[in-house]
């Protein structure tokens, strides 16, 4: 079982990804668990994760799912084995969110990161300084140690994009460029980092420039996570000012895998975008 009874993101993605394979075979609940010789109750709480799958129970399940393939079969059975695996962030959790420990296995774990961002620069992409800006920035008054650890946090997550172990895609309103939230310093110094990481091959930064009008409404910022080579987006992060919240239905997915294909084609190209960052960048060095 998860630790404490509370289900891991990883055992819920387990849980989740066997029960798309399961309604896709036709089978209910108590059909799956004859497959196994267990209850209804106990395929109900893995497929939410509350409890995790056994590698025999995984393999069984997808025996009678019919799912042959073997790279999908191995990385499920890897989740089954891992559901707790031990992540660097682990040294930092009692003085994280649990939710925030969430967010940042499922990125540990992508291959795929899209997000999108009307109010700031995304964390993987802060510097330093305009994390700290940002940290501070909220209602709750931190002690310096507490700043230095989220910040220390941050660039921590961003070696995965850094090393390449993933692709990222980051959709930024204009509003993100044009206008600072912090000192112009500190503006000054992130867009000229966020036009050297746009630089790298697994990275990629567009702009949703003003004329989009009506399309940044359509949702506040969200992360979508991908697994697997085939890039299907597997689970969505939202944050709202408390806590952060992850979607793993089918139905939620399809909604924001469909919403950021829309962001990203009414973005600037990433040429364009560039260009627009230098522009910014070239005026706030002649103090317009």
């Amino acid at each position: 079982m998860p630790a404490g009874g509370r289900p891991t993101v990883r055992s819920r993605r387990l849980g989740a990804v066997l029960r798309r394979y399961r309604q896709a075979a036709k089978l209910d609940q108590p059909q799956a668990a004859e497959v196994i010789a267990s209850s209804q109750a106990r395929i109900s709480r893995l497929e939410t994760g509350h409890v995790t799958a056994r590698v025999i129970e995984v393999r069984l399940l997808l025996d009678a799912y019919g799912v042959k393939d073997p790279e999908v079969r191995m990385k499920l059975e890897e989740l089954a084995r891992q559901p707790k695996k031990r992540g660097w962030w682990l040294e930092y959790a009692p003085h994280l969110r649990s939710d925030y420990v969430d967010h940042i296995a499922l990125e540990d774990d992508a291959c795929h990161i899209r997000q999108w961002q009307p109010v700031l620069i995304p964390g993987l992409l802060q510097t330093p300084a305009y994390a700290e800006a940002v940290i501070t920035g909220g209602p709750d008054t931190l002690a310096t140690e507490q700043v230095a650890r989220l910040v220390k946090v941050r660039m921590r997550r961003q070696e995965k994009i850094a090393e390449g172990g993933a692709r990222f895609a980051a959709v930024l309103w204009e509003a993100v460029i044009e206008h600072p939230l912090a000192s112009m310093d500190i503006h000054r110094e992130q867009l000229a980092s966020l036009l050297d990481v746009g630089k790298r091959e697994n990275v990629t930064v567009q702009v949703l420039p003003f004329s989009a009008g009506a399309l940044v409404a359509a949702a506040s910022a969200f992360a979508a996570f991908s697994f697997d080579a085939g890039a299907a987006i597997e689970a969505v992060t939202m944050d709202d000012l408390m806590s952060s919240s992850v979607l793993e239905s089918p139905d939620d997915l399809e909604v924001y895998a469909r919403l950021f294909d829309l962001l990203h084609s009414a973005a600037l190209t990433p040429e364009v975008s560039a260009k627009l960052i230098q522009s910014k960048l070239r005026s706030i060095e002649a103090g317009v």
